[in-house]
């Protein structure tokens, strides 16, 4: 039952092959003999998923079934969800059990989904290896000397080493789509105001975009239908109606137009990396597809431009854990100032404190215009790059990042790890959907390829990944792990 997609476990219950109840006693026995090992989640929901089983069942034998119902998946530790601990990956929020349900797991469980516990993360999902969490660093299923990708680094290991289907990440500046690379699976991240914020623990609020992970594209876009949408609750949230984003996944790529940003094919590509991504791009030309090359000249400020950004927000975010009204409290304050700075000092782990130090410092004054808002004008200029191309292709095609995953412990100074996320990072800054997708190997790791689109694009980009994986089997590969029958 682990080796099935999203929707051929569905086919499988609709023909009553098993039960969702079935389903759930099996994935919930491999968590608890196989994620000892790969550390991928912080709480498993035993109960829970037991009783929303049961109720999926119920649902099913009384004809009320969507495409979901009973459908088991994990869910990343930044989602809040009633009644059940959320962390953030922090000690500052070890102990916090959630007092309602974000709007993407609101939507979730009106689909009949069943939640088999919160996936590990990089605290306040700050990092892109998986290693800045609380509760232990994650291990790649592929490989478990290697990190699995961050910050929705549990999310992906998970997916990819069959302990669930599916799962919930988020994506602040390729927190989705470069786990989905490093642990071979389909990650995507969709336009900014797409999917409700709401009950999602804010890292960077202009840059955050909750999003599906699973196997296949047409998994994602079984998930997108669910969790898309405009929500009142979430002042970003757009207000555009939501296709059926599963109804255009067949359609033929005859005329497409790709754009390949030469600015991701320079200085700091693993050649394997891009003979795997280039070898990816000639299967969509054997499909009817047209190559062209574009350019994105402020690709080299994006980083810069989001380590302004992102920590500025973050240090406005993470002001409200101040030991006072929830989160982590120092022992014996002598005062209120001691309280504040032995309950952040004890709560927050090494990287969210450089964040939060980074953020203050360009937020303070004679450097604000200095920094962010300097930050903010190349943002829009980022943007308008993308824009700019778009208006001569259809997508971009490029690698999600520039290695396949490195090993546990070896990028210990910030500035190369901030430069994994090279080509993701961007996206987030525009506000562009993208997605990555299985294309191969290098040295048995995985590697992923990124498409991008334009805003609220995600309908043509799930269209273009699924008929990649219709022509592909990289996608269908698995780890030793996962192949471990019981």
């Amino acid at each position: 039952m682990h080796d099935k997609t999203l929707s051929e476990l569905a086919g499988a219950m609709a023909n009553g092959e098993f039960s969702s109840r079935e389903l759930t006693d099996h994935l919930l026995a491999r968590i608890e003999r196989l994620d000892g090992d790969l550390n991928s989640l912080i709480t498993v929901t035993s109960d829970q998923a037991r009783t929303a089983a049961d109720a999926a069942d119920a649902a099913r034998s009384r004809g009320e079934t969507g495409p979901l119902t009973g459908l088991p998946l994990a869910i990343k530790d930044l989602f809040c969800t009633e009644g059940v601990r959320t962390t953030a990956g922090s000690r500052m929020l070890g102990d916090f059990v959630a007092p309602y349900d974000a709007t993407v797991v609101a939507k979730l469980k009106a689909s009949g989904t069943v939640s088999l516990g919160k996936a590990n993360m990089d605290e306040f999902a700050m990092g892109s290896s998986n290693e800045n969490s609380h509760f232990g660093a994650v291990k790649n299923p592929w490989d478990q000397n290697a990190v699995p990708g961050g910050s929705s680094g549990g999310s992906a290991a998970a997916v990819a080493a069959g302990l669930v289907p599916a799962a919930m990440g988020t994506d602040t500046g390729g927190s989705i789509r470069q786990p989905a690379a490093f642990c071979g699976i389909t990650g995507l991240k969709p336009t900014y105001g797409r999917v409700s914020r709401y009950g999602i623990i804010a890292y960077a609020s202009s840059l955050d975009q909750a999003g599906p992970m699973a196997r296949t594209a047409e998994d994602c876009a079984l998930l997108l239908n669910a969790i898309a949408g405009h929500d009142p609750r979430d002042s970003t949230s757009v207000s555009r109606g939501v296709p059926n984003y599963t109804e255009e996944l067949a359609a033929p790529l005859a005329g497409l137009k790709i754009g390949l940003p030469r600015e991701y094919f320079g200085d700091g590509l693993d050649p394997a990396v891009e003979a795997a991504t280039r070898d990816a791009i000639k299967v969509f030309e054997s499909l009817g597809a047209s190559v062209r090359e574009v350019s994105l000249p402020h690709t080299h400020y994006a980083i810069p431009a989001y380590y302004v950004i992102a920590p500025a927000e973050a240090s406005s975010n993470l002001s409200r854990y101040d030991g006072v009204r929830f989160g982590h409290r120092c022992e014996a304050p002598s005062d209120l100032i001691d309280l504040y700075k032995r309950s952040r000092a004890e709560g927050f782990g090494e990287e969210v404190k450089r964040r939060i130090l980074i953020g203050t410092h360009t937020l303070s004054e004679g450097f604000f215009d200095a920094y962010y808002t300097k930050a903010q004008q190349v943002r829009r200029l980022i943007r308008q790059d993308f824009l700019d191309a778009f208006e001569e292709v259809d997508v971009l095609m490029g690698p999600t990042s520039p290695t396949p995953a490195f090993d546990l412990g070896a990028n210990k100074d910030p500035v190369s790890m901030y430069l994994q996320d090279i080509y993701t990072i961007a996206v987030n800054l525009a506000g562009i959907p993208g997605i990555s997708v299985p294309a191969g190997f290098v040295s048995g790791r995985p590697v992923g390829l990124q498409i991008l689109g334009t805003h609220f694009a995600e309908a043509r980009l799930l269209n273009v990944a699924h008929q990649f994986q219709q022509a592909t089997d990289w996608h269908q590969r698995r780890p030793a792990i996962a192949e471990e029958t019981r």
